[in-house]
């Protein structure tokens, strides 16, 4: 065939243009949504949302719903306060579309491993993170406690330490360890009422982690009669307690004289699974040292790229300890957050 010749003549059917296929013209108007309901993202399960609406009543149905596509690749996580179109009336077999995702105050993190790039959102909005801790069966695991203290930090949440089982041991050398960050704690004790949990968490949004076996289940649902959080023990061998739930839960708290929530008046808890490892790849030390204005302050004489490790060579905390301007033992402390960064994730 010479070149330039057309391979089909004009009447071939291969001639014509195929038909394309039809579209609708793009438009860079994007949907006000006016018709959108305000709620709060309850619980995430394999794609779809339990989310509950700002203008109900907590004995009213949640709404379940997806996620719009134009949201793309955003995570919606629990604790996201959302926007949603469609059928949100609660019913069962209905679906809505959540269309928007509202700032986030605080966003607690982790990762897998500290050497993991990719950042796991636990929980948006929360100011309150409860390190739930046995103090015995399962022993204290005091290096996993320090890595969710600088995940509370990192995210500009208050940090508290929520001993269990103190029937079996005494908190006063777990406590001692921290009393000079200055982190607040409480202690609840089995087939009790957990009346200091209960003041701590009153008018708060706190997120409870910590390892199976620690009592987490059991305490949630002593504080939130009806939850009806599957609890589990603790194995005789590896010392670890077994994984129950495996989604994170978020429920209002209901008042100490045992009446309804009223719309989250007393405060919210969200449940989350047991974790075995807190990776912090994503925390840096300067992050950290910001959470302890003092410290921080301090720092400031340190000299270019100082890790501010006990091993670095003039460092500006040693200085200010020798001048008597901070607390050595404040120091130590966090120090001993700035080495949980990086050894141990899984402890």
């Amino acid at each position: 065939m010479a070149r330039g010749a057309r391979r089909y003549g004009e009447e071939d059917q291969e001639h014509y243009d195929r038909p394309r296929r039809r579209t609708r013209p793009r438009t860079k108007e994007r949907p006000s949504y006016d018709d959108a309901v305000d709620g709060t993202v309850m619980r995430v399960d394999r794609g779809r949302l339990r989310v509950r609406l700002a203008d109900r009543s907590a004995d009213d149905p949640t709404v379940t719903a997806m996620k719009a596509r134009p949201l793309g690749r955003k995570a919606v996580v629990v604790g996201d306060r959302v926007r949603l179109v469609g059928d949100v009336s609660g019913d069962d077999g209905t679906l809505a579309r959540i269309v928007e995702v509202g700032e986030r105050t605080t966003t607690l993190r982790r990762t897998a491993d500290d050497d993991d790039p990719v950042e796991r959102i636990v929980v948006a909005n929360a100011d309150q993170l409860v390190v739930v801790a046995a103090l015995a069966d399962p022993e204290p695991r005091a290096r996993l406690i320090d890595r969710a203290l600088v995940a509370a930090y990192d995210a500009g949440m208050d940090p508290l330490l929520c001993l269990t089982k103190a029937d079996l041991a005494s908190p006063d050398e777990l406590v001692a360890t921290y009393r000079s960050l200055g982190v607040p704690w409480v202690v609840s004790r089995r087939g009790e009422d957990p009346a200091a949990v209960r003041d701590a968490l009153a008018g708060r949004v706190s997120v409870l982690v910590g390892p199976s076996g620690v009592g987490k289940s059991t305490l949630v649902n002593a504080l939130v009669p009806g939850a009806d959080r599957e609890t589990g023990g603790v194995n005789a061998v590896t010392g670890r307690g077994r994984h129950t739930s495996t989604q994170a839960l978020m429920l209002p708290l209901p008042a100490a004289d045992g009446a309804a929530p009223d719309e989250g008046r007393d405060g919210w808890i969200v449940d989350t699974p047991g974790i075995r490892s807190f990776g912090l790849a994503h925390v840096s030390p300067d992050d950290l040292l910001r959470s302890f204005p003092d410290l921080d302050e301090a720092a400031a004489d340190c000299s270019r790229g100082c890790d501010h490790s006990a091993e670095a060579p003039e460092c500006g905390l040693d200085l200010a300890v020798a001048e008597g301007r901070v607390e050595p033992e404040r120091v130590d402390s966090l120090r001993r957050l700035l080495a949980a960064r990086v050894r141990d994730a899984g402890d």
